[in-house]
């Protein structure tokens, strides 16, 4: 079992809604959802589909042996308390290091906060990464900041190096982008206008290799 601390929309955020549909699943009850009429985008959306719409703030683990649920949850609740409830930025369809994501349009000190605490607060929970796991993220290149966090943290893009994004597609061809980003903003045009805050931590399960993540837990911030 793999778990992740993401933000999620709330359920009633039409963010939500609109979301799962365009990845073509629900990551609360994994059921599907009827994707725009778009070429190819069940194959362009696969990927993020499996990990559910979310912004990651402390990568998916493996569990320490002998962690139990309850740990898990606990720690989780424990790092959602210290942290008060703040507004987010507004978020905007960017491309992304070849994939298009939701990303914030102006820094937030706070989201940032939340990312560092959630992966300092976890990380007693993490089993360290094997040696197969380490060069498999070693083969994108990575900056030696983004190796000395892949040593500690066991991710390269953590504290510093990490940016917040909720993820829409694979990567892609440049022409690929150009015809999907288009399609992208007008989908999500709408709901983006309606302003929300980061009011809980998302804890997101995958029980067993290759199975979807789903929604398992929502930890309250402090209010």
């Amino acid at each position: 079992m793999r778990v992740g601390l993401y933000y999620a929309p709330a359920a009633d955020d039409p963010l939500w809604a609109r979301a799962a549909a365009w990845l073509g699943r629900d990551p609360a009850s994994s059921e599907p959802r009827p994707q725009p009429d778009l070429p190819d985008i069940a194959a362009i959306t696969a990927e993020p589909r499996l990990y559910g719409f979310h912004a990651t703030l402390k990568p998916p683990m493996t569990l320490r042996k002998g962690t139990g649920w309850d740990e898990v949850v606990a720690a989780t609740r424990a790092i959602a308390a210290g942290i008060p409830a703040f507004a987010l930025p507004g978020l905007a369809v960017t491309g992304l290091r070849g994939f298009l994501a939701l990303c914030q349009t102006t820094p937030s000190p706070a989201l940032q906060a939340l990312a560092d605490a959630c992966v300092a607060g976890a990380d007693h929970l993490r089993t360290p990464p094997e040696a197969a796991e380490l060069a498999r993220r070693r083969r994108h290149g990575l900056t030696g900041a983004q190796d000395a966090n892949l040593l500690r943290w066991g991710y390269p893009y953590v504290f510093a190096t990490w940016i917040f994004h909720m993820t829409l597609t694979c990567r892609l061809s440049g022409e690929a982008q150009a015809r999907i980003c288009p399609a992208a903003e007008a989908w999500f045009a709408e709901v983006l206008e309606v302003p929300r805050r980061v009011e809980d931590l998302c804890l997101f399960v995958q029980r067993s290799p290759g199975a979807p993540f789903v929604l398992a837990e929502r930890a309250a911030l402090a209010s």
